[in-house]
């Protein structure tokens, strides 16, 4: 028998959606955030040569920067005051939640509650901007070592620059907790989202225009739909896929009365990683190409330019390293956001079991067994999605926004935000539900 709130769910439609007033307060504060980002995207830095930095950047489009300017929504394509974008912030992210992995003292610190997170929030903040000036100094120096892309170079030029793109950055993160907290949700997601969506236009009107040229034929344009459509549904089929575990908990006596025991179930998903390993694993490789790009005017040794060469795009070795990084980092993101361990501890500590498995160690071992068997199928997932775009990439030079990346995240952020908009819509009808029975209780009352 379907649950009250999946039968809710079955009969949202847009009457409902009509009458949820809180929810449409929240899309349009939601609306007008990424309004405000993406006018941010297009506000330049000052002190900039708009048009030699253009010509500068088009010759390091294709390494680490591109996909910055990916995430930053054209920012960095520009060298906006939002040209640093969210990064900062989720490397920062990143990094405390490793550190709560291996530090005993910012682990307690992490099961002390609400408290403790505001505590380890707060740290993530020092950390952004700790990163972003690093960053920010790292590219205003970058700058002005360029031909004639700074109009003034000095110290004032620095600092105004690292003003400027740390309280871009800042601004952003306080804008996705707005989104977070008083819009749809998943803010630092949208804002990622919101950047690549925008790209999307001129990808595929450059893709077109290739057809026009006659770079691509009209056949080889049909086949990267079709390829895209079925990356899409493939990534929609695994984002969407779990594991359930049957959890059990055993009868109990209240007064008199006996109860009988409850089932649940476990979801595991099937890609518990998300796309922290693609983003990892294209930073990781595109950098030595554009740091070596930084200093095309210095003289290479033989080895570092053959290593270079074999880093390309679509070289073999790019992809093997590609594969192994993305297979790394999702066990290894896996074993980070997800403890066995914990889970059969508060498993435990409410009376629920998994039949045929005695709680404690043995529920820990066999969650952490079904876990790594379905890491390895997500993992394999994640090659495949991120691998066959960037052979069309490498063949045919279609667009970077096309990646598989890309659509990962697109996908991903759309299905959570759908589901964020279910949730509150089912939250309105319960909330219907409760004051439609209590009217009726108070009638006859009376």
């Amino acid at each position: 028998m379907a649950s009250a709130a999946e039968q809710l769910a079955s009969n949202l439609n847009f009457a409902a959606f009509a009458k949820a007033e809180d929810l449409k307060k929240r899309i349009w504060f939601t609306l007008g955030a990424l309004l405000v980002y993406r006018l941010g995207t297009y506000i330049p830095l000052p002190g900039i040569n708009p048009d030699a930095f253009a010509q500068a950047f088009q010759q390091q489009s294709g390494g680490v920067l591109g996909m910055f300017n990916m995430f930053s929504g054209g920012a960095v394509e520009r060298m906006a005051i939002f040209a640093l974008g969210i990064m900062p912030y989720i490397s920062a992210s990143i990094i405390m939640q490793l550190m709560t992995s291996v530090v005993p003292s910012l682990e307690a610190l992490k099961k002390e509650g609400e408290q403790g997170r505001k505590v380890i929030n707060q740290y993530t903040r020092y950390g952004t901007v700790l990163l972003a000036v690093v960053q920010a100094y790292g590219i205003s120096v970058g700058l002005e070592g360029g031909n004639s892309i700074v109009t003034d170079p000095g110290w004032f030029f620095r600092t105004s620059a690292v003003i400027t793109l740390v309280g871009g950055t800042m601004f952003l993160m306080w804008l996705g907790e707005q989104i977070t907290a008083r819009g749809i949700g998943n803010g630092i997601s949208l804002i990622i989202f919101a950047g690549i969506v925008a790209g999307l236009p001129h990808a595929i009107s450059g893709t077109l225009e290739l057809g026009r040229t006659g770079a691509l034929s009209t056949g080889l344009i049909l086949a990267i739909i079709v390829l895209a459509i079925v990356v899409i549904a493939v990534i929609v089929f695994f984002e969407r896929a779990q594991r359930r575990l049957l959890i059990q908990y055993p009868k109990r006596q209240v007064g008199n009365r006996m109860f009988q025991g409850d089932t649940s179930h476990l979801p595991l998903k099937l890609n518990t990683a998300g796309v922290i390993p693609p983003i990892f694993a294209s930073s990781l490789l595109l950098l030595p190409a554009t740091l070596a790009g930084f200093s095309s005017q210095t003289t290479m040794p033989g080895w570092a330019s053959a290593v270079l060469a074999a880093l390309g795009h679509g070289q073999p070795l790019y992809m093997a390293l590609y594969a192994g990084m993305i297979i790394f980092f999702a066990f290894f993101y896996t074993a980070i956001v997800f403890n066995p361990k914990d889970t059969a501890d508060q498993l435990k500590k409410h009376s629920g079991f998994i039949p045929g498995y005695r709680p404690g160690e043995r529920t820990a071992e066999y969650i952490d067994y079904v876990l790594t068997r379905i890491t390895v199928i997500g993992a394999i997932y994640l090659v495949l999605v991120c691998m066959l775009p960037e052979f069309l990439i490498s063949a045919t030079g279609v667009p970077f926004y096309l990646g598989g990346t890309s659509l990962l995240i697109v996908v991903s952020v759309t299905l959570d935000t759908v589901a964020q908009i279910q949730g509150h819509l089912i939250a309105h009808q319960y909330e219907g539900l409760i004051k439609k029975s209590k009217l009726r209780g108070g009638k006859r009352g009376r």
